[in-house]
């Protein structure tokens, strides 16, 4: 009788174990596809920065975020934490991948996040291009030298 007791207690652990690990791995996978999540991460990281648009990758790993005065932010999964990251102007180095819907950025302050991200579209990878470009230059650089004029502009 006493070893059917033990059996039962066993079972039951190994059974509480399983689900356990089914919980765990589920949560592993869902990354950080909620952007609720991203959002108060972020806010908590950079309570100063108003967040006016997420873009998160196919894989749900990263996270880029559009603040205002046409900054960008990154906030990456780390597998134990979250990593948040403010993209400083004329500190980052973007390439469009092969397929066409990624980017190969590199930080340029934040060598650790360098990396492929890949996108669900085109359009997606484009867009969060954009808003790194507007990074590309330094606010001094931004104004152009007095008495010239864009071609745009001329007539």
């Amino acid at each position: 009788m006493g070893i059917i007791v033990w059996c039962v207690l066993f079972a039951i652990v190994i059974f509480f174990a399983f689900v356990a690990t089914r919980m765990a791995a589920q949560n592993k996978d869902d990354s950080l596809h909620d952007t609720g999540l991203a959002i108060i991460e972020f806010g908590r990281a950079f309570p100063n920065e108003a967040i006016r648009q997420l873009q998160a990758t196919e894989n749900g790993q990263a996270i880029f975020v559009r603040l205002h005065d046409n900054k960008a932010g990154l906030m990456r999964n780390m597998a134990r934490h979250f990593s948040c990251h403010l993209i400083e102007s004329g500190r980052v180095r973007v390439v469009s991948s092969e397929t066409g819907r990624g980017l190969a950025i590199d930080f340029l302050d934040a060598p650790h996040h360098n990396g492929k991200f890949e996108f669900a579209s085109p359009k997606e990878a484009s867009e969060v291009a954009l808003w790194l470009l507007g990074n590309y230059i330094a606010e001094p650089d931004k104004d152009l030298p007095p008495g010239t004029i864009a071609s745009a502009n001329k007539q």
